[in-house]
Order: structure tokens, then C-alpha cells, then sequence
């Protein structure tokens, strides 16, 4: 006879089930503690939660705020590392120098220099992918390599290109595709961000995580990252980080080992991006703890395998980049504390900085693309902002620190009254706090001299850390507000308020990225005081009366071209490219003397100057045209110094000795 079957499948099973030869079949433990289900408020449409909503949501979001870009063209930092980067026009032939030098090697080699900057700058990934660009564009040998991106000689060396040739005008269109290449990449970066936080932080809440990746895709602290192609780089740090949380954790979940080599290899091109990788030794066993529910020992054993990639990572660093040059510590422009009077004033300049940070997190507004010396004054322990930033910042760490020692609190025994703060937001505030301070503590300077003083580009890692407790206490925030609908629609109206505002602003900074001319001339506004500001916009206006046909308007350009270059001298009166720019200036006014003037401090400040026989010879020719023989003898007597197998001075020297002795004679002087 059948066995009756038994169709009530919502009873429970009683006891152990057997197999068939009566042993014991035990449940199948999850190589990860079960969470909370996950709880979707009824106010809430059910397709809201949903991952491909939410990424077409912060997908379409991060497209639209920057598509805007593809129109700009090149400024700020992509004439160094693309611009000025023979590697990069090579194509595919110039990646093996690219993953085996310096990030600048190409630049400093033009200007017959080294390394400049501490601890030097080992970042290939995203220089890669522009050389990779460039082979698709039309990638070009050495032995062809156009004469004006090898000869740093010209306008603003250093600053800007002027596009004159066929190929330049190519390279221009060139760099709107790049743009749009960079707008892909931050899509991309915004939706892998957004799984990480639905798969690891609020893996619980899908809505908070959809919060968090709006406020950080929004943020128009954001839009020098997008905005400027060379910092590509930190979009792919970030967005390899995140991959390497997620795989981690797929790992740890599934156990499969193909999960924790990619998981391995994204690390490795997180460090090969931008060296915030270094953060998640402590973050990745943070992350397994607070949400994995490890053990401590747990957590660091989880994470073993990443920190073998990073031993081989510096290993590799170690052995490519140079040590930094002599004296170049003492450049202001290398080192923004060179003129700092005691440590003390250096440590409170560098207290009172890391404040702007979170300023322009809670208030990005006055945006400005150079905040290097003179941009921020220096600081003294008596100044009150010192004090500020520093109460907020030992206050942050104070806080986290309860935090954590709250984790390790045993929970309250029956009757004992509940914590003021829940475990699930002590996690997320831990996490967030952490993810903010750790990558914080990498450009403040305080700990690691990164060459500069501050920029909004150092803050987008961050700004993780920013948004995710922002959207947390946004959130939380709502629920206290009741009736429940009445929350949801604050929450609502909140977020379209910052979504608003900060969409406004981030489009509208974005035409000021468009080129170094109008960068700089809208950033004046908010750096009056930096060299680089003045400087760049002196160039500006120098390029400009290159191509004015108006005499007087050509003359006027020049003028306040000078004006600005001036300015940038009294700010630091070693700065080499002021003087040799102001030089070319004085140079196109006809003004012999004070170009000669200008000249011979750029020779006195750095006397390997690249062609710097060819420049004195073009000054000497300046003389000529001016029928002052004698000071035309003088320069191309400077050049065979400087070059004594320099034929042209020479040959120019005898024609100009002749020329003199007709003058002498009163014969006229025909000059050619």
C-alpha cells in the first residue's frame, strides 16, 4: 500500500532527517551568517528596489550630468600626461614604457630633469588606456614624433599647445572622444558602486544604497575628475576598489576560487590606478567584520590574499620609480610648506586644510581647479580654524573609536535598557566614518607629502565614505517623521532638492573645464593669490595675442599677459616658466632688454634649461632686427658658451661683426 503523502509544507520538519541509509543529513551552513531579510517599505515602489533600476537610475544620472564634457578640450594636468606624453602617441608600442616608468618620465625627460615630486608617481593603468585611444586615433613612431610635443621651447612650456599643425588640430577632435571615454568610465564607476553598496554596506536596504550612489554621482565636487581626462585614474581606482570588495565578498560567500583571483587581480589594477588601493588593508577586514559577522581573526585571515598583492605591488613601485631630484623639495610648486618658517606652522597649515574638504563636501560651491601656494595661506596654532578643524577631526576619530568599542560590548541583558544606537547603524556609521578618514589621511599631508596642498580630485574616494552616512542619517532621519507617508515624502523632497541643486552646479562648472584658457580665467575669481592661477592665465592671454591679428589688441594682450606673470614673480620669485614666458612675451613686444632681463634668470635658476643656446640665439636675433649689433654679438656669444659646437651663433657672430664694421665705416647696415 502507498504511503500517504503529506502535502502540508508549511509545517515545520521535527527532528533530524535521515538519508537513505539512516545517517544524519546536516543543513548546509552558508559561508556567510544570514542577515535580516530584506524589509521594502510599502511607500516604496517594489521596482524601485530592484538593481537594474537603480543602475539605469545612477547610470542615466551620472551620463547626463557629464556628457556635457565631450565638448571640452584639454586642461590642467592632460598636457603632462597626455599631451606632453610620447608614450601615450605611440600606441600600443609605448605601453611597455608607460607600465615601466614614472608617470611624468616623458615630461621630465623634455625638460632634461627627474623626478620632482615625493615618492614620485606610479599610476600606468589609466595612461594605458589613453595610449590604447591613441592607437585606435592613429598612434605615431618616435622617429615621427610631431617637433612641438618633444620641444618644450615656446609659449608656456609646460601649460599649453598651440594647435597650428594638420595633426594637432586632429589631436584636438581627438580629445573630445577621450572625454566621452571618461564620461563611460564614471557611468561605469557609479554602478559598480551602487552593487557594492546594495551587496556589502546596506545589503539589508537597497534604497539607502540607491541614496548613497545618487549623492555621490550628483556631487560637483566631482566634476575635476570627469571634467579633466588625466583623472581617469581616479575613477578607475575607485571603481576597481569597488570591484575588489565585491569579489572579495562573492568569494567568502561561494568559495570559488576563480572569485578570489579576479577579486585579486582587480586589487592589483586598483593599485595600478592610484595608490588608494593601500587603504583597504584595513578596510577589507573592517568590511568582513562589520557586515560578514567575522571574527577579528576571521577577517585579517579573509584578507591574506590582498595583502600579498600589495607586497608585490611596492615591491614593483620600489624598483620603477627614481628617487626624487636634488632640491626639488625646496620648489614651492613641489612642495607647498617649502617656505613655511617652523614645523609648527607646517602642521597647522596642514590641520586647518583638511577642514576645506569637508566644506566643500557639505558646500561645493567656489570650485577651483588649483588650490597651491599661495591659494591657502599659511597658519599658525593661534588661528581659530586650526582649532575647528581639528576638534572636528579628533572628534570624528574619538567617535569611531566608541564605535568600534561598542561592536566588542556584549549586548544588554533582559531588562537592562536597549543602546541608543542600533548594530546595524553603529556598522554603517563605522564603515562610512572609516571609509571617509582612511583615504582622507592619504592627501592631508599631515601623514604623506603628496606635493601639493590640496584638490577636489583627492577627495572622490572620500566622498564614499561622505555619502554613504549622509544617505544613512537622511534616511533614518525620514522614519522619525510621522505619519510614515509624511517621512517618505521629506526623504523625496530632500533628495530632489540636493539632486536639484547639485545637478545645477556640476553642469554648469562644467564649460569651465573646457580648455586651460577658460579654466583659468574663471578660477582667478576664486585663487587671486595662487602662482599656477596667475601664471596660467598670464598664458592665456599670451596665446590669445598669438593668433590677433589687431595690433593694438595683440599688444594689449601681451601687456596683461605680463601683468599676471608679474604678480605670479613677487608670489615666488624662483618660478622659472614665469620668467621664460614673460621672456617670450617681452620677445613678441619687441622689447629686447626686458625679455634679456628675464632670460638670464631663467639661466641663473636653472641652467640646463632644454635649448636654452637656441633661445639666446632667437634673443640675439631680436637684437639684430633692432640694429643693436652689439647686444645681438653679446647673446650668441652666450649661446657658443652654452654650446660650443653651436654653429649658427657663430656663423651669425661674423656676419653681425662684419655688419658692425660697415656701421662703424657709415655704410648702412641692411639687416636680413
Amino acid at each position: 500500500m502507498a504511503k500517504k503523502i503529506n502535502n502540508n509544507t508549511n509545517k515545520p520538519l521535527q527532528g533530524p532527517v535521515k538519508g537513505p541509509s539512516n545517517q544524519v543529513i546536516k543543513p548546509k551552513q552558508s559561508a556567510v551568517p544570514v542577515d535580516e531579510p530584506q524589509v521594502k517599505d510599502p511607500l516604496i515602489p517594489a521596482w524601485l528596489y530592484e538593481f537594474k533600476i537603480q543602475a539605469i537610475i545612477v547610470g542615466i544620472l551620472a551620463f547626463v550630468l557629464y556628457v556635457n564634457t565631450s565638448q571640452n578640450e584639454y586642461a590642467l594636468d592632460d598636457t603632462i600626461v597626455i599631451v606632453k606624453n610620447e608614450y601615450v602617441y605611440e600606441g600600443f608600442s609605448g605601453i611597455w614604457d608607460i607600465l615601466t616608468k614614472d608617470a611624468f618620465d616623458s615630461y621630465y625627460r623634455q625638460f632634461n630633469s627627474s623626478n620632482q615630486l615625493s615618492g614620485g608617481r606610479y599610476r600606468p593603468l589609466s595612461i594605458v588606456t589613453f595610449a590604447i585611444e591613441q592607437q585606435f586615433f592613429g598612434a605615431i613612431p618616435k622617429d615621427r614624433m610631431d617637433s612641438t610635443r618633444t620641444n618644450p621651447n615656446g609659449i608656456t612650456p609646460g601649460f599649453s599647445y598651440d594647435m597650428k599643425q594638420p595633426f594637432e588640430r586632429r589631436f584636438l577632435e581627438d580629445m573630445h572622444i577621450r572625454h566621452f571615454f571618461n564620461v563611460i568610465w564614471f557611468t561605469l564607476c557609479v554602478i559598480t558602486l551602487l552593487y557594492f553598496l546594495r551587496y556589502v554596506v546596506f545589503k539589508n536596504n537597497h534604497i539607502l544604497a540607491l541614496l548613497a550612489a545618487i549623492l555621490f554621482t550628483v556631487h560637483p565636487i566631482h566634476t575635476e575628475v570627469v571634467a579633466n581626462v588625466k583623472s581617469r585614474d581616479e575613477i578607475m581606482s575607485l571603481l576597481f576598489i569597488c570591484l575588489t570588495f565585491i569579489l572579495a565578498f562573492k568569494y567568502q560567500e561561494h568559495k570559488k576560487m576563480w572569485m578570489l583571483v579576479c577579486g585579486m587581480v582587480s586589487y592589483f589594477l586598483a593599485f595600478l590606478s592610484k595608490e588608494y588601493a593601500i587603504s583597504l588593508i584595513v578596510l577589507l577586514p573592517m568590511s568582513f567584520f562589520l557586515f560578514n559577522r567575522y571574527t577579528l581573526a576571521q577577517s585579517i585571515k579573509a584578507s591574506l590574499p590582498f595583502l600579498g598583492v600589495m607586497v608585490v605591488y611596492i615591491i614593483m613601485r620600489l624598483q620603477i620609480v627614481d628617487s626624487m631630484s636634488p632640491n626639488s623639495d625646496s620648489d614651492i610648486l613641489n612642495n607647498p610648506y617649502a617656505k613655511v618658517t617652523d614645523a609648527n606652522e607646517k602642521l597647522a597649515t596642514q590641520i586647518s586644510t583638511t577642514l576645506n574638504y569637508l566644506k566643500l563636501l557639505i558646500f561645493p560651491d567656489h570650485l577651483s581647479a588649483d588650490y597651491s601656494y599661495n591659494t591657502i595661506p599659511y597658519k599658525t596654532f593661534a588661528n581659530p580654524l586650526v582649532w575647528l578643524s581639528l576638534i572636528i577631526h579628533v572628534g570624528l576619530v574619538g567617535f569611531l573609536l566608541s564605535l568600534i568599542r561598542r561592536l566588542f560590548s556584549p549586548a544588554p541583558k533582559p531588562g537592562e535598557p536597549a543602546k541608543k544606537l542600533s548594530m546595524e547603524t553603529v556598522r554603517v556609521l563605522c564603515f562610512g566614518i572609516s571609509f571617509y578618514l582612511f583615504n582622507l589621511f592619504l592627501v592631508c599631508n599631515i601623514f604623506f607629502n603628496i606635493g601639493g596642498t590640496m584638490g577636489e580630485r583627492l577627495i572622490f574616494h572620500s566622498s564614499v565614505g561622505f555619502c554613504i552616512v549622509l544617505a544613512y542619517l537622511l534616511y533614518k532621519g525620514s522614519e522619525m517623521i510621522k505619519p510614515a507617508v509624511t517621512g517618505k515624502v521629506a526623504l523625496t523632497g530632500a533628495m530632489l532638492v540636493i539632486v536639484g541643486l547639485c545637478s545645477f552646479k556640476t553642469i554648469t562648472r562644467n564649460p569651465d573645464w573646457k580648455n586651460d584658457e577658460t579654466l583659468w580665467n574663471h578660477d582667478i575669481a576664486e585663487a587671486p593669490n595662487s602662482v599656477l592661477v596667475n601664471a596660467n592665465v598670464a598664458s592665456s592671454l599670451i596665446n590669445k595675442a598669438e593668433t590677433e591679428k589687431d595690433i593694438v589688441k595683440k599688444r594689449d594682450d601681451l601687456h596683461r599677459g605680463l601683468v599676471y606673470y608679474k604678480k605670479a614673480l613677487v608670489l615666488h620669485n624662483t618660478f622659472v616658466s614665469g620668467y621664460m614666458n614673460s621672456f617670450v612675451a617681452y620677445l613678441k613686444l619687441e622689447e629686447p632688454d626686458s625679455a634679456k632681463m628675464n632670460l638670464d634668470m631663467v639661466k641663473m635658476y636653472y641652467p640646463n634649461y632644454p635649448k636654452l643656446e637656441e633661445i639666446y640665439y632667437n634673443l640675439g636675433v631680436c637684437y639684430y632686427m633692432k640694429k643693436e649689433i652689439p647686444q645681438a654679438i653679446q647673446q650668441w656669444q652666450t649661446s657658443l658658451k652654452l654650446k660650443p659646437t653651436y654653429i649658427i651663433a657663430q656663423q651669425s657672430i661674423n656676419t653681425a661683426t662684419q655688419a658692425m664694421n660697415a656701421q662703424q665705416r657709415g655704410e648702412e647696415v641692411k639687416v636680413k
